[in-house]
């Protein structure tokens, strides 16, 4: 598939949440999002342990029961939708993307699953931080290796409150597979993507100490 003509500076800045700008009526081929996952198997991981499984889900009706248990979810974490003038405000319209993707969810193209062996929650610290790390970086990889693409991602973990449920409906061994979060996938409607408005260098970085 031919990539976007983007510089990796470019690509490393304009890889967005994408909620409103999916396109929900155009399937992704199987083989764009095998070569995307080729792409975060390059990843590294702690000890090159590469500890990870991927669940990807096409079907509708597991879409539709996976978005069911996305919403309840949403609903409880977001709570009432705010007044007017509240939704004019940034965090008012990242409200309001975010509900539109949640209203939509079972219409993703796509649900790619980043998974871990083993029960996460069962480990000492330093051990759950080198498998987040591994499973993040793999799929961050993957959402550079879909923007590339011409398609957009969103990393998603409300699902994870009903991770049991969802490990039932996918037939994942829940005693033995930790889901790390949820990644929607689909082409985007326009490729151009701006920048993000961040804060000043000196806000956040520190030298040498605190």
């Amino acid at each position: 598939m031919n990539l976007l003509p983007l510089d990796p500076d470019q690509l490393l800045s304009t890889t967005r949440a994408v909620r409103k700008r999916l396109d929900f009526d155009r399937p992704v081929e199987r083989e764009v999002i095998e070569e995307c996952m080729a792409m975060a198997l390059q990843a590294p991981t702690a000890s090159n342990s590469q500890p990870w499984q991927f669940v990807i889900v096409t079907d509708a009706e597991r879409k539709l029961a996976i978005a069911e248990l996305y919403r309840k979810s949403y609903a409880a974490y977001a709570g009432p939708m705010p007044d007017a003038e509240a939704l004019a405000t940034p965090q008012g319209r990242m409200r309001m993307s975010s509900q539109y993707l949640a209203d939509r969810f079972h219409e993703v193209p796509a649900f790619v699953i980043p998974c871990v062996f083993g029960r996460l929650d069962e480990l000492p610290g330093d051990s759950q931080s080198a498998m987040y790390g591994s499973i993040v970086q793999a799929g961050w990889s993957f959402c550079l290796a879909a923007r590339a693409r011409s398609m957009g991602t969103c990393w998603t973990t409300l699902h994870l409150t009903y991770e049991r449920e969802v490990a039932e409906i996918l037939g994942i061994p829940f005693a033995e597979v930790t889901q790390t979060s949820l990644i929607t996938l689909g082409y985007t409607l326009g490729t151009e993507f701006k920048a993000a408005a961040r804060g000043d260098l000196s806000e956040v970085v520190r030298w040498d100490h605190w």
